[in-house]
């Protein structure tokens, strides 16, 4: 399975914790350098709390199970 694929599966099982609070996120691209990019939607996207669910929730979920990511950035 391709990294890109396993990202998005991993994504897609975050999706519904930050869906009950109103936010989204979606995926972007994973860069040659092994940085995954995604959106911020909804309360995500102006969320002061944001940062802290992007690298301790959604960088940590991924990279425990792709290692070869090296970080996770909103765009």
């Amino acid at each position: 399975m391709a990294i890109e694929e396993k990202v998005r599966k991993i994504i897609e099982k975050i999706k519904p914790a930050l869906q009950a609070d109103g936010g989204d996120i979606e995926f972007v691209q994973v860069t040659p350098e092994g940085v995954v990019m995604v959106r911020l939607q909804g309360h995500c996207a102006h969320c002061p709390m944001s940062q802290i669910t992007l690298k301790q929730g959604v960088e940590v979920a991924i990279k425990e199970e792709i290692p070869e990511i090296k970080e996770v950035v909103a765009i």
